[in-house]
């Protein structure tokens, strides 16, 4: 179903499959232009523009997976409507799947990011050995999240969530006073966490890392057993 979901989405058009890379690589570069070239952005560890390349792209690696997950969990169910009226399934496999194809997207832009870290630094640190400490409570978070009401305000949280995560900027930008709240959000985690195993050679903080754990393994339940109650209603409302 992954296999198909990915393929499924470019079948009939000119690029096929090379859009899997060519969509997350033109969403970067635009934010490169506006961030890195008219604004000038840079990060404090390494102030130079292959250096604002590096920490935005690592940013965007967990971002990628989620949004494209979490953009098309409201209407997983309306996407799949066969399933509901016509078959037998285990429905709690779709959000799976989207989750799962997200992860594809994630994979093809971390090898556009392992290239460009080859040429700029010269190989990738051990420290990248940490990433499946990152990537179970990311799946676990991403999982969690399935409102069907969201739908109708899904593009303007989504963009909300993304500014508020210091992904096309330093986390030194964000106002002191606002960090007790704006740190507590996954996506700053993840973000942080990946370019310390990334860019800054070191491993997650342990600090932050075990509270994403229990918190992204709280939301899947929670989120799994809200999909369970809304389970049997779903042929009603198709």
């Amino acid at each position: 179903m992954v296999a198909r979901d990915v393929l499924g989405r470019y079948r009939g058009s000119f690029g096929g499959m090379f859009w899997t890379v060519l969509n997350p690589l033109l969403l970067m570069v635009t934010y490169f232009f506006v961030f890195g070239i008219v604004l000038g952005t840079r990060f404090g560890n390494d102030p130079s523009r292959a250096g604002f390349v590096l920490y935005f792209l690592a940013g965007m690696l967990p971002w990628l997976a989620f949004s494209e997950a979490a953009g098309r969990a409201p209407f997983v169910i309306l996407e799949h409507r066969n399933f509901v009226t016509k078959l037998i399934f285990p429905l709690e496999t779709l959000p799976v799947n989207l989750v799962a194809a997200g992860l594809v997207t994630e994979v093809f832009a971390l090898a556009i990011f392992a290239i460009g870290l080859l040429a700029a630094r010269g190989g990738v640190p051990l420290s990248v050995l940490w990433l499946p400490v990152l990537v179970i409570p990311q799946l676990l978070f991403t999982l969690g999240v399935y409102v069907r009401d969201l739908g109708q305000v899904n593009g303007f949280l989504l963009t909300l969530w993304f500014f508020l995560t210091p992904i096309c900027y330093p986390v030194e930008s964000l106002p002191a006073a606002a960090m007790p709240v704006l740190s507590k959000n996954p996506l700053f985690v993840l973000v942080t966490a990946y370019r310390a195993i990334f860019l800054e050679r070191h491993p997650p903080a342990f600090h932050s890392m075990w509270k994403l754990w229990l918190a992204s393994a709280l939301l899947c339940l929670l989120g799994h057993a809200w999909f369970y109650k809304l389970k049997k209603n779903f042929a009603d409302v198709i």
